[in-house]
Parts: structure tokens; sequence; C-alpha cells
């Protein structure tokens, strides 16, 4: 793999690191490797939070739950508060449901609150594009399905698109709210390094701190969407992932590492 090339003029070395998300409980999570390996100060904020929908403020959105035939979860925040507004509305969840779950790991979730083998379960490797072809396989064999898809606010326009332009049946159900986080507490900390993997961060950032100035502060962005963020706020990506031979976060951020804390092993 060729050397990636930096901005010369930022690329300052490395000792301390702020992920804006909650700390993996494996202490031997890749983060973790990373700080041992580089001797890093390394801490973990979420930037957002999520806020349940009420059972009283879903009523509003006037959706029957049991008027569809298929569920589709992007992940395991829209399983718990699913079943959490079922639960809430005496709503038993029949046992020919299907369920398109965006990976297998999601899939799995499943099994806090129903009996997996006895349910229809489909699901895609890892991303959006990924499930959406599962789905438009499935499309084929059950061209009446009604989906449900369970949201936040800021939700996977994607999903919403592809059911449209697919013609097909479909409720978005919005079950929890993702809203910018207190950071008030971080207001005189500094960190070389800021790692952010969606553009919601990136809006805390600013709504937390108007004022905010980069200066030498380096920002590391996994994803498009995040990217896009980044530079809509006339900020500047000093590290992205993913890249060619560079899947991950923070395998990104270590060649980064290597070049400016000057190592060469």
């Amino acid at each position: 793999m060729s050397e990636i090339k930096y901005d010369k003029k930022r690329l300052n070395p490395v000792k301390s690191i702020l992920v804006s998300q909650p700390e993996p409980k494996d202490d031997n999570s890749p983060f973790h490797r990373l700080a041992k390996k580089y001797d890093l100060k390394l801490d973990f904020k979420p930037f957002i939070k999520i806020d349940p929908v009420s059972i009283k403020d879903f009523r509003k959105q006037k959706i029957n739950i049991l008027n569809h035939t298929a569920i589709i979860f992007t992940s395991r925040n829209a399983v718990d508060h699913f079943f959490r507004i079922a639960d809430g509305m005496n709503v038993t969840v029949p046992t020919d449901m299907k369920y398109f779950c965006i990976s297998e790991q999601t899939a799995n979730y499943l099994q806090k609150y129903i009996v997996i083998r006895k349910r229809k379960i489909f699901t895609g490797e890892r991303t959006i594009a990924e499930l959406l072809q599962v789905m438009k396989d499935s499309m084929v064999k059950f061209p009446d399905e009604k989906y449900l898809f369970p949201c936040s606010n800021i939700t996977r326009d994607t999903i919403s698109e592809f059911l449209k332009e697919n013609n097909c049946t479909y409720s978005e159900a919005i079950i929890y709210n993702t809203v910018p986080s207190d950071l008030k507490k971080l207001k005189k900390v500094f960190y070389d390094v800021l790692v952010f993997y969606t553009p919601y961060g990136i809006d805390s950032l600013v709504k937390n701190f108007p004022d905010f100035e980069q200066n030498n502060t380096r920002i590391a962005g996994f994803g498009k969407n995040t990217a896009k963020a980044i530079k809509e706020n006339n900020l500047k990506l000093d590290i992205k992932a993913p890249m060619k031979d560079v899947p991950s976060m923070t395998r990104a951020i270590e060649l980064y590492i290597k070049q400016a804390n000057n190592i060469t092993k």
C-alpha cells in the first residue's frame, strides 16, 4: 500500500484522541489497543443521544403495527424501541411477521424479544445497499408486502426512497429521536484528534460549540456523509475512512499517527 499523503502543515504529533461514541465494553477493542500501542490519552464521549418517543406521541402518527407484514431494522436501537412501543400498546407481533435486518448482528439481537428460529428473518451483510438488495430479491416472491420502517427523527432517506421507487406499501414510524448531547464539560478540554462516525456528531459539535475553531485539532471522519458534513461546516477533514486497503477508522488513524509521530516501525 502506498503512503497516504497528508497536509504537511497539519501533520503534527498525536497524543490524545476523543471518540464521539460510547466507550466499548471490551477493554481490548481496536481503539484501546491503538491507545496502548502508541501511548495515547483516549476518551469516549457520545456526541448524540437517543430520546425515546412516548406511546402518546407514537399514537399521533396513526400507525397500526398489525397492518404490516414485514419490519425493517437498521440498528439495535430500532429493535429496542420498536418492541418497547409494541409492548406499551399491548401489541403482540404475529409469528408470521417478516424481519429485514441490516446485518446478522442486528438479526441476532432480535432474540432478546422473539424466538428467532420460528421467524422469517432476512439479513444484509452490513450496508444499506446490501439490505436493499435482499429486500428487492424478496419483492419478487412477495410483491404485496406491507413494510414498517421504525426509525429516528433523522431518518434513513435511502430506504424510504427505495420503498417509494418500488411502489411498496410502507409506513415510516418515528420511535426515537436523535438529539445532540450536552457537551459543555468539554469546553476547556483539548484533544489532538476528534473522531466522528456520523454527520449528526458534527451537527452536535457545531450546536454545542458555535464558536468552535478547529486550529490544530485534527478531525477524523468515517463515510461520505460524515465527510460532507465536515466540509459543509467549513472544517478540515484530516483523516478519512474507509479507503482502499483501509477499511476501519482505527487503521486510518494509525497510519496517520505513524507519519505524524514519525514512527518508522
